[in-house]
């Protein structure tokens, strides 16, 4: 089964794209939670509770769904993406030109649009922050795969800006609708990228940044001269609501609980175990499953155990996907079924790859000479298989799906020794390579998340050197005919599969939820929360 939505509409016309932990993410709406017959109005204060610290408020910057959440609000992009179709709507870009060979993408700007300082939108000022993305390098996260062979942005005049890459880059219209490529002012680009990280910034969007407490909250406040907003979005101009309170609540239960008490308006991150006992007390829950790369174990290629292709391709098969969701997580949850969650454009079902077959994992390992040990766990050469697990609690089941995993693995001899860590040393420890498996997940609405997760030429986390493999992230990246892109995708799966470079488990989704006030906050095409249409009644 293949999935392919919005390509076509955007690459056969030439008139007119929007990894890291588990839950991590960067994309436009869907069905608003809410449903009452009051109409909205302005006015209130939404209190919504994190699951994590968002580190960085940097839209350029942000890495996380919970830093995501609270950028969003900031900054416009050229464009949006519809959720439910993949077309690409207009935002900032009134319309758009995409050359033929997708390396040249032509956008013309929106009169009237202002940053927060009153400052114009203009072309000079896309410009700006294209330029800074690429600046940053592996500070954005994202962004360095966005514009990876970005040449040049032209201001034609002051409401046409023409980006031209050195190569094809069927994606990047796509990228335009994410927070990631969201406008800042030029007077806040000027700043340092740790600065901007921890505010002040000013932006495009219909919030401005009050404060940023680390481990505590973001504080925005309603943008009163905002006269734009997406084509989606149910009304343009200023938002309903006055503020908006991201506040940090780590623990799940504590969140359940402060929303049930009135504490908070909202909650992300709901725990499976809370999704029924909130419904039952007549909180809303909204959800969608994340597009991108599932929820997985990404392996570190350079090291000597997770570097053993056979030890990888015994992971695949050992780990019983329909037992963690069952017994772990809830039916908002499916397993995993392919290097891509079923919600991507492009999508390939490769559950053959991945069906749960414990005998053929000991038959794999035992053909390479991983033979069982007295207690069971294998050994080669003298040295037991135990597998370093890294993991940060920013998903409240994590660990619990991970210790079943755990004991999944013990059946077939493979140790596993798991390592909580908080969300900035899991980052360290990636860069460092001190371990072999990392759990998470990446979020985007395009299959060139792919690319940002495997490929050499980008962050390279996972350490793999493999040409066949990158041939085919830069060939899709490179392909303007939306046919001959979804062919190659579909092989750079399986291909990600069949060497295990990824352990997929399930497909994350983002569940949330609110008090019987709150309504219209919509879930973007990556599934996170949008305030704009929020109001409280």
């Amino acid at each position: 089964m293949t999935g392919s939505r919005h390509q076509a509409s955007l690459l056969t016309s030439a008139v007119v794209l929007s990894l890291t932990l588990a839950a991590c993410s960067s994309g436009s709406s869907t069905s608003p939670a809410g449903g009452a017959s009051a109409k909205p109005h302005a006015g209130g204060h939404l209190t919504f509770a994190l699951g994590s610290d968002p580190i960085c408020v940097d839209p350029h910057q942000a890495a996380t769904n919970d830093a995501v959440y609270a950028a969003r609000g900031l900054v416009d992009s050229l464009t949006d993406q519809d959720s439910a179709t993949g077309r690409i709507a207009p935002w900032l870009a009134t319309s758009w030109e995409v050359s033929p060979d997708a390396s040249a993408f032509t956008f013309h700007l929106r009169d009237g649009a202002t940053f927060s300082d009153g400052t114009p939108v203009d072309a000079q000022s896309v410009k700006a922050n294209f330029d800074a993305v690429v600046k940053l390098g592996a500070k954005s996260i994202f962004g360095s795969g966005y514009l990876s062979g970005y040449r040049s942005t032209e201001v034609i005049d002051a409401h046409t800006a023409k980006v031209t890459f050195d190569h094809p880059n069927a994606q990047f219209l796509q990228a335009t609708s994410t927070t990631t490529l969201g406008l800042l002012a030029p007077a806040s680009l000027k700043r340092s990228a740790e600065s901007l990280c921890a505010g002040p910034l000013t932006g495009s969007g219909p919030f401005t940044l009050d404060s940023y407490t680390p481990g505590r909250s973001v504080e925005l406040s309603r943008r009163a001269n905002y006269t734009g907003g997406s084509a989606l979005w149910r009304h343009t101009g200023p938002a309903y609501l006055d503020k908006i309170t991201f506040k940090v609540v780590p623990e799940s239960g504590v969140r359940t609980g402060s929303l049930e008490s009135g504490q908070v308006d909202a909650i992300a991150g709901v725990a499976p175990q809370d999704e029924a006992g909130l419904t039952s007390q007549g909180e809303k829950l909204l959800s969608r499953s994340n597009p991108g790369v599932p929820v997985a174990l990404s392996v570190n290629a350079g090291r000597p155990q997770s570097g053993d292709i056979a030890v990888r391709r015994a992971l695949e098969v050992a780990v019983d996907r329909k037992e963690v969701v069952d017994t772990v997580l809830s039916s908002s949850y499916h397993p995993a079924t392919s290097s891509l969650s079923s919600t991507t454009d492009d999508y390939q079902d490769n559950a053959k790859l991945l069906a749960y077959d414990p005998a053929a994992a000991g038959r794999i390992l035992d053909a390479a000479g991983w033979r069982a040990g007295p207690d069971g766990t294998r050994a080669k050469n003298g040295v037991k298989l135990d597998l370093k697990v890294i993991l940060a609690p920013n998903f409240g089941p994590n660990q619990s799906v991970l210790e079943l995993i755990q004991q999944q693995l013990k059946k077939v001899g493979i140790g596993v020794t798991l390592k909580v860590l908080t969300i900035a040393d899991y980052q360290l420890a990636q860069k460092s390579g001190d371990y072999d498996l990392a759990w998470g997940n990446g979020t985007r609405a395009d299959p060139d998340i792919l690319r940002t997760a495997f490929s050499s030429k980008l962050l390279n986390l996972s350490r793999i050197q493999d040409p066949r493999l990158e041939s085919l992230l830069d060939a899709q990246a490179s392909a303007a005919d939306p046919a001959k892109r979804a062919g190659i995708v579909a092989t750079a799966q399986r291909r990600v599969l069949e060497q295990a470079y990824q352990i997929p488990v399930f497909e994350m989704t983002s569940v949330f939820a609110l008090s019987t006030k709150v309504h219209d906050i919509t879930l973007g095409s990556s599934s996170q929360a949008q305030f704009h249409d929020a109001w409280l009644s």
